[in-house]
């Protein structure tokens, strides 16, 4: 019996911890039948049948195919990009919402907004590890990458397809992910924001919560059936299968599982990695990203048209600053760093005794030494990182001179991201720019980042920057009002030219930012190249402390999965009430009573006036709680989730859709670090709420028949 067969057996897990491999789902079918599942397990085996076939990645998240002619069910937040991209001060769409009457009206998403379904699964490990023996540092960086990107390459040779390889258990086993690519999504419908997004910040990873967060999609292809970009012609996608909304909603007890895409997690990282998160990581991440919120907030203030233009990016700092502080929070409520300084003492006392101890042990000890040489620049590297994600026009000229960079290389050696494969989705992230961008902004926002960066101390300075923008913060916001005054990267259609240009071209180019950033691109090779030194050797030297992990783990019957990484997975337990602290408990449903209560009619808890209408009409025949009489809103489960689980379907014991995952509870956001199950809750919607909005309060019956649920339905 394989070792991954022997370990899921062993395993005594509680039901609701584990984000488990479709693959791992049969081995134990038993555990799910026991939870309440009246499937066959064997059958979450095969993502290519339902109903894992029916669940996509979309954008970051998850989303679910909802109807044969391509319907798509994911959150507001999630399509939030693509609801402001197609907002302006004339047709806010973000505060009204939108209702397509018929497929004409459906907008299109922003040109690099991508939906992708997983085709195929396949274990790569002895292609990829075979390439990389005997070597070590770069060297092996570079064969996993090399023969990676040939197993990418050969799998993509067919048509409409976007694969990659991942790795599980920290380059223990490799997979080659198989995806069909969409490229033209549209705008369906989408309810206002007071009513997606109700509770803003003050609700956001609190419970309890009375938020309808989701947006439905469509997905085309061209009218050959094939992957296409938009096109007025362009017919709805057929998906192989799509999941059937429940008539019967769900109570406290009741069986749920969630299937979605969860970003990363974290729950096998090393001791000294938990310290460096609570210590350091999370309290530096948040004070940067809270100097970049208060910039776009103040602009805001006077600028209605920068308010839009920012408004997803501002969407996002401010979750990512809740997520990580309410992480900060839960890792110190479970004590975790001390726990798992405990636990990772007690393998190593357990791995002396063992055999295998004279071949890992020094392994281990070279992880730590890597891992400590990573952090002496974590500060300057946290700036950088933030410079490239957090703007737009800075972001482009960064991409346009790295891709001409790349281009003097054979196709097969560039980066990732900058081969001809990615051209597509470079020209859809320039395209958007011009709907998320403002000068202004933006040069507060490199202001802001660079400042920090001039108060680093010598050591982790780097010439190239401060050449470019000097030392002190005078000299910042000249070179920033200089630059930005005379480049041309604001206008499509020079970004787009640029994108297209010969690498010479490129070079001769007297665009100020170009320039600027051409300037500034040695260093970040330079930083690159010792960071991929490092977790060339660190790609090597973590499976023996995950073999240690895993066996010592196995032999105390804990549950051993690897950690998420943005591939399919699954998780399943209960419906279930929450104690937070000492005699408070939350029940794990809530209705639009809560709506009424929390209404103050400023945002964020000023539910629009037809919501609260509805509600005062108790119109809720066909929709509300067959014992109660009230309607439901969002429930509360003990599903394992992370980032990248926002969207995910959430099913009831026979495979059919009751909830639309959105949010994990505050004590319980540190779950991508440690799982602690007596506060790890995921938060959903309740479809019945979703039902009875495009019923009686922003109807959309065409839709409702689309979906089989015909107006007015009885539960």
């Amino acid at each position: 019996m394989g070792w991954v067969m022997a370990m899921v057996l062993a395993t005594t897990a509680h039901a609701d911890e584990g984000m488990w491999m479709p693959s791992q789902l049969p081995s134990i079918a038993r555990q799910l039948r026991a939870a309440g599942f009246q499937g066959n397990p064997a059958d979450l085996a095969d993502l290519t049948q339902a109903p894992l076939s029916a669940v996509v990645k979309v954008g970051g998240a998850t989303g679910s195919f909802v109807s044969s002619d391509g319907l798509v069910l994911t959150n507001h937040h999630v399509a939030f990009g693509v609801i402001q991209y197609n907002s302006n001060a004339q047709r806010d769409l973000i505060q009204n919402g939108f209702v397509s009457h018929d497929r004409a009206e459906e907008l299109p998403a922003n040109p690099d907004f991508r939906l992708r379904v997983t085709t195929g699964f396949d274990k790569v490990t002895d292609k990829v590890l075979g390439a990389a023996k005997g070597k070590t540092g770069r060297a092996y960086y570079d064969a996993v990458d090399a023969a990676s990107k040939a197993l990418v390459t050969e799998c993509e040779r067919e048509p409409g397809m976007r694969c990659s390889v991942v790795n599980m258990f920290y380059g223990r086993d490799f997979y080659l992910v198989k995806q069909l690519e969409l490229r033209d999504v549209r705008l369906v419908y989408a309810p206002p924001r007071a009513i997606g997004n109700y509770g803003d910040e003050v609700d956001n990873f609190v419970w309890p919560r009375h938020s309808g967060d989701f947006t439905i999609l469509r997905a085309y292809v061209g009218p050959d059936g094939k992957p296409a970009d938009y096109a007025k012609d362009n017919v709805p996608y057929h998906p192989p299968a799509h999941l059937q909304i429940a008539s019967q909603g769900v109570r406290e007890g009741d069986f749920v599982m969630l299937a979605g895409y969860p970003g990363v997690t974290y729950r096998h990282r090393t001791a000294a990695e938990f310290a460096d998160q609570v210590q350091w990581r999370l309290p530096a991440t948040v004070d940067v990203l809270r100097q970049l919120q208060d910039v776009i907030e103040e602009v805001g203030h006077t600028d209605r048209q920068a308010t839009i233009r920012y408004a997803s990016q501002l969407q996002s700092l401010k979750n990512n600053i809740k997520r990580f502080s309410g992480e900060l929070d839960g890792l110190k409520r479970s004590d975790a760093v001390a726990i798992r300084r405990k636990d990772e003492d007690a393998m190593l006392s357990w791995l002396a005794a063992q055999p295998s101890a004279a071949t890992l042990r020094p392994q281990i000890d070279e992880v730590a030494q890597l891992i400590a040489a990573g952090n002496a620049t974590r500060e300057r590297d946290l700036l950088l990182a933030v410079m490239q994600t957090q703007t737009q026009l800075m972001r482009s000229a960064l991409t346009l001179q790295r891709l001409a960079h790349e281009r003097a290389k054979p196709d097969a050696q560039r980066e990732s991201g900058y081969q001809q494969r990615d051209e597509d989705l470079t020209a859809g992230m320039l395209r958007q720019v011009q709907r998320r961008y403002d000068p202004k902004v933006e040069k507060q926002l490199l202001a802001s980042l660079l400042t920090r960066y001039q108060k680093l101390p010598d050591a982790q300075r780097l010439p190239e920057f401060d050449a470019a923008f000097g030392r002190s913060p005078a000299e910042l916001s000249g070179t920033l009002d200089k630059v930005y005054a005379a480049t041309q990267l604001g206008d499509e259609a020079q970004r787009l030219h640029w994108l297209k240009a010969e690498p010479a071209e490129l070079a001769k180019s007297n665009d100020a930012l170009l320039m600027l950033v051409g300037k500034l691109q040695p260093a970040l090779l330079r930083i690159e190249e010792e960071r991929k030194a490092r977790e060339g050797d660190l790609l090597r030297l973590r499976p023996a402390y995950m073999d240690a992990l895993i066996a010592y783990r196995e032999k105390q019957g804990r549950a051993v999965y690897p950690d998420a990484n943005s591939t399919l997975r699954v998780s399943y337990g209960k419906v279930t009430p929450l104690e937070a602290r000492d005699a408070v408990v939350y029940h794990p449903l809530t209705t639009t009573a809560g709506i009424v209560e929390k209404n103050t009619g400023v945002e964020p808890f000023d539910a629009p006036k037809p919501l609260l209408d509805a509600i005062a009409r108790g119109d809720y025949a066909g929709y509300a709680d067959a014992r109660t009489g009230a309607m439901p809103v969002d429930f509360l489960s003990n599903l394992d989730t992370t980032g990248g689980n926002s969207g995910s379907p959430v099913l009831n014991a026979k495979g059919e859709l009751v909830g639309l995952n959105f949010d994990s509870n505050w004590e319980a956001v540190s779950a991508s670090w440690m799982f602690d199950p007596r506060y790890k809750r995921a938060i959903h919607v309740d479809l019945r709420y979703m039902r009875w909005l495009m019923d009686k309060v922003y109807p959309a019956p065409q839709l409702l028949k689309e979906l089989g649920i015909p107006a007015h339905a009885a539960p």
